[in-house]
């Protein structure tokens, strides 16, 4: 049996051995949990970090979404407009506060929101735009700030896949009227569930820390199993994953018996609001999220380096590759395979320890097994989004990816590749 490495491109995989031993330490101190006084750093942290004058935080990106739609004041059936290829965790919330989410396509070349495809589907209703920077390219900013100042639109930018990212010098999340952050588990940087909103509006940062006031404090039981996600993910699932699967089940049973959280859960899927959200940030995740937060640049720099190899590796195949950018992060590296659906070439993959399937393909709203229709998506809408859903394949870039590792990735991918060509040329 081959015993080597698994490789994983989600699964919590920023956790570091200084995370892991940080883990262990807070989860004997309960008594900690729901203090106040790591939560007050962690904003100060980012507020200095983003030069913004309000940091809120939460226990989730959509709990930190829910806090600003709820405090813009817009009246209910008010359309908000946001792209199509996105999770869910980005539309529930506009669900969840009696509004509508309108899907815009995508611009093909950068993954995010298509500008000209904007302009069409703003209608009288429309009062949001939101932007997400996907994968941690940042969106044509200033188009969209146009386009928002000419029908007097209120833009939102979903900083999800963005912490580091810049646009012309400015940090992503400083250009809407307020953004939001989430320190999910395979996110920029993990405290594995959180959030955070930032802005430099007043009326609104105030408005938005009343929200939070009001909101509870998650319950131990909750903390415990963020708490022990980082723990039985280094020290059990993953070393177990590819042995006949045992790792992979035992995430499943953990999961259902309550010792360990989803990243989404079952209800979420069908657009329904789970009793957890929207939630303060308890200081268990605080902490988790400062000590993440000191090695960002090192991360993001990590990012690029692994992004640059896979560049230079595969410029010569025929599928294409990010847009480069200098300011830009790589949260996942995307290849649009042309002709070529992804289902195939992951399963390989994973016969070979190398698990690539993070859940954002197949389907316009993200991930594949959500109900399109509870996220009022309507099929054909966004045929650009649709048709890369189909074609990408997403390749890891974290901390915990070596030059080695991901070298294999490259060797591996160029070796089935050339097979499928072939096989579809002979057929």
């Amino acid at each position: 049996m081959n015993f080597s490495k698994p490789i994983f491109i989600s699964l919590s995989p920023n956790i570091e051995k200084d995370d892991l031993l940080l883990v262990l330490k807070i989860i004997f101190q309960p008594w900690i949990w729901k203090k106040v006084k790591e939560i007050e750093k962690l904003e100060k942290e980012f507020r200095n970090f983003l030069g913004v004058k309000y940091t809120i935080s939460f226990n989730s990106g959509r709990s930190a979404l829910l806090a600003i739609l709820n405090s813009l004041g817009i009246e209910k059936e008010s359309e908000v407009l946001l792209q199509a290829f996105t999770c869910n965790a980005a539309v529930n919330p506009i669900i969840w506060s009696n509004l509508k989410p309108v899907f815009v396509d995508i611009d093909e070349r950068t993954l995010n929101i298509d500008p000209e495809d904007l302009k069409r589907k703003i209608t009288p209703k429309s009062r949001v735009v939101m932007v997400q920077h996907t994968f941690g390219l940042p969106a044509k900013i200033d188009e969209i700030l146009e386009i928002c100042q000419k029908y007097n639109l209120i833009l939102i930018e979903d900083c999800a896949h963005s912490l580091g990212a810049k646009y012309q010098g400015k940090l992503c999340g400083t250009f809407g009227r307020a953004s939001f952050f989430s320190f999910g588990r395979d996110k920029i940087i993990s405290s594995v569930y959180g959030g955070m909103v930032a802005t430099n509006d007043s009326i609104l940062g105030e408005k938005i820390r009343e929200f939070q006031k009001k909101c509870p404090l998650p319950s131990y039981l909750w903390i415990k199993q963020q708490l022990l996600h980082p723990i039985l993910t280094e020290i059990i699932i993953k070393p177990l994953y590819s042995v006949f699967g045992v790792g992979k089940w035992l995430l499943i049973f953990f999961q259902k018996i309550n010792i360990l959280s989803k990243a989404i859960g079952k209800e979420e899927k069908r657009g329904k609001l789970p009793s957890n959200f929207p939630q303060k940030m308890p200081n268990a995740l605080a902490i988790l999220a400062l000590n993440q937060l000191k090695k960002l640049e090192r991360f993001n720099e990590h990012r690029k380096k692994i992004a640059k190899i896979y560049d230079q590796k595969l410029r010569d195949l025929n599928f294409q590759l990010p847009l480069e950018q200098e300011e830009r992060i790589y949260m996942r590296y995307s290849l649009i395979l042309k002709n070529l659906e992804t289902e195939k070439i992951l399963k390989e993959f994973a016969k070979r320890k190398i698990f690539l399937d993070d859940g954002w393909r197949k389907t316009a709203i993200v991930p594949p097994d959500t109900d399109q229709e509870s996220m009022q998506y309507i099929f054909g809408s966004c045929p650009k989004a649709e048709k890369i859903a189909k074609n990408i394949l997403n390749l890891p870039t974290h901390i915990n990816i070596s030059k080695k590792e991901a070298l294999k990735i490259i060797s591996f991918l160029k070796l089935l590749l050339n097979h499928l060509c072939h096989n579809f040329h002979d057929r």
